[in-house]
């Protein structure tokens, strides 16, 4: 399998070849309808259980040693505000700024930028519908770490992937737009849309790894939240089938998942380490070696 780039943000390093380093996991919180918010639209929220979330995944890092980063979702400038400068207040880990509305994501990036966490902060995501005032925003906001949403509309197949990414002649291409943003760190999301897609975005990976050469992952778990006829299957459904589409990705070569809800830390860590483990003592025999003991092919077994 092809090496990509290493990246270096905050304290948390990600790609190169499998083996090498272990998965980034990266939980979401202050996610539509999570209960610990009492008011999305002006961020009233429990403290208490959300600090207890972004400890809880801190520590399964720990011992795991798969590095963590929290995805701060929000709906409104005020709410995300609040979040943002918690979750900074909360960890030293890299934190993603999320929204579906641009103005919400610009006010978190500022927020960021004014309490001196830029170099920690990864902008959550350029897309093919990134609109001129959020490209403007990155670099005003000294924004250095991105995800580039490889979404293309027009071709779900893994090679639409790389047309998105490198542009075509009516559109400049995600690569480019983030280089003219100021964006050093640049994560390709493949784009799972639902539990079918995952195998579309598994070829993917391998392309965006062998074309592009950039970390890259992506979000098979809400896919699997969403799938409806699960609990027919098995009251534990979600959660193993979550667990198993995020080691499918990291077998396919991903460097970083975002595995959804913070609370699934407890089922994504220690299967996540494990496949970890697995791929790093294979690679041995492939002449690869790890980084540093800090993985968890040392930590676990």
């Amino acid at each position: 399998m092809s090496e990509v780039k290493q990246l270096k943000i905050g304290d948390v390093e990600l790609g190169g070849l499998p083996g090498e380093l272990p998965t980034v996991l990266i939980g979401s919180i202050f996610y539509e309808g999570h209960r610990i918010v009492e008011d999305p639209i002006k961020g009233v929220f429990n403290k208490e259980k959300a600090r207890e979330l972004i400890a809880a995944q801190e520590e399964l890092s720990q011992k795991t040693c798969n590095p963590h980063m929290v995805d701060v979702i929000g709906v409104s400038e005020e709410a995300i505000e609040k979040f943002v400068s918690f979750v900074i207040e909360s960890t030293k880990a890299p934190i993603l700024i999320d929204s579906t509305l641009a103005s919400v994501k610009i006010a978190g990036i500022r927020c960021a930028y004014e309490l001196g966490a830029s170099n920690r902060v990864i902008y959550n995501s350029i897309s093919c519908y990134v609109k001129e005032e959020e490209l403007k925003a990155i670099r005003d906001y000294d924004v250095k770490s991105a995800i580039l949403l490889a979404y293309n509309p027009n071709n779900v197949l893994p090679e639409g992937r790389i047309e998105v990414l490198r542009g075509s002649s009516d559109f400049k291409g995600l690569l480019k737009l983030a280089e003219e943003s100021g964006i050093e760190n640049p994560l390709i999301d493949v784009a799972v849309l639902d539990v079918p897609s995952i195998g579309i975005a598994l070829e993917a990976i391998k392309l965006v790894r062998d074309e592009v050469k950039l970390p890259c992952g992506g979000g098979p778990l809400n896919a699997v939240l969403e799938w409806k006829k699960a609990r027919e299957l098995s009251e534990h459904a979600h959660k193993v089938c979550g667990a198993t589409s995020v080691a499918l990705l990291q077998l396919a070569g991903a460097s970083f998942v975002l595995y959804g809800p913070i609370e699934r830390a407890k089922e994504v860590f220690p299967a996540a380490a494990m496949v970890d483990a697995i791929v790093a003592y294979q690679a041995r025999f492939k002449g690869v070696k790890t980084k540093s003991k800090n993985h968890p092919l040392y930590k676990i077994f």
